[in-house]
C-alpha cells in the first residue's frame, strides 16, 4: 500500500510539473499566429493588459510578421474604445512609423487626431492638450484640404474652440477673484477675440461633456 501511495504521489507531482512546464513554455517561442490569437482573445474578454503583453511577445519574437500590422491597428482601436488614449496613440504612432504610406497616411493622421480629441473627455481642463489638438486639427485641414474626414475635423475644431472659450472665461474669472487684473485682462481679451464669444456656455461637467460628445 505504501508503495502504491508513493507511486500515486510521484505521478501527481510529475503531472503537475508537466502542466506548469507546458504553461511556462507558452510564454515564449510561439508562432506568430498564436500570439495574434492571444491578442484577439484578450481584447474580446476586455483584458487589454494581457493583449498588450501578447503584442510584446509577437513583436519581439516575430519582428517581420505580417500580423504585426493588423495587431497594431486592432490594439489602437481597442484602447481608444476603452478610453485609454495614451496607449491608443502609442500604437497609432508605432503603426505610422512602420507602415505609413501615401495611400493610408490621411486616415492614420485622422485616427491620431481623433484619439487626441477623445482624450479631452477626461482632461477637460488641460489647456495644453486643447491648444495642441486645435493646432493639429488646423494642420490636418491644411495638409489634406480635400480629405473626406474634414467635416468631422471641422466639427472637432468647433467643439475645441468652445472648450478653449470656456476655459479662458474660467481662468479670467479666477484671476479677477484673486486680484490679478493684468492676467485677467489677457484672458478676457482672448474671450472677446473668439468668434464664439457670444455663445452662452459655462465650464461645468455637464456642458463640457456635451462639447466632447
Amino acid at each position: 500500500m505504501k508503495i502504491f501511495i508513493s507511486i500515486l504521489l510521484a505521478s501527481l507531482l510529475t503531472t503537475g510539473c508537466s502542466n506548469k512546464t507546458k504553461a511556462a513554455d507558452q510564454s515564449f517561442n510561439q508562432p506568430a499566429s498564436f500570439w495574434y490569437q492571444q491578442i484577439i482573445k484578450h481584447i474580446r474578454s476586455g483584458e487589454l493588459d494581457k493583449a498588450d503583453d501578447a503584442y510584446t511577445s509577437l513583436s519581439s519574437e516575430h519582428v517581420a510578421s505580417p500580423l504585426l500590422e493588423s495587431a497594431l491597428l486592432t490594439l489602437a482601436h481597442a484602447h481608444s474604445d476603452s478610453e485609454e488614449h495614451i496607449l491608443a496613440q502609442f500604437y497609432i504612432d508605432t503603426y505610422i512609423k512602420r507602415y505609413a504610406k501615401s495611400s493610408n497616411i490621411e486616415y492614420l493622421k485622422f485616427l491620431k487626431l481623433k484619439s487626441n480629441f477623445q482624450a479631452l473627455k477626461k482632461a477637460k481642463r488641460d489647456q495644453k492638450l486643447i491648444l495642441d489638438t486645435i493646432a493639429g486639427a488646423n494642420d490636418y485641414i491644411k495638409r489634406f484640404p480635400t480629405s473626406s474626414y474634414n467635416p468631422l475635423v471641422n466639427t472637432m475644431l468647433t467643439k475645441l474652440y468652445l472648450a478653449e472659450l470656456s476655459l479662458n472665461r474660467d481662468i479670467a474669472k479666477l484671476y479677477r477673484k484673486t486680484g490679478k487684473k493684468a492676467a485677467a485682462k489677457i484672458y478676457e481679451e482672448k474671450v472677446s477675440s473668439s468668434w464664439l464669444k457670444d455663445t452662452p456656455i459655462r465650464l461645468n461637467q455637464g456642458v463640457m461633456s456635451k462639447i466632447f460628445d
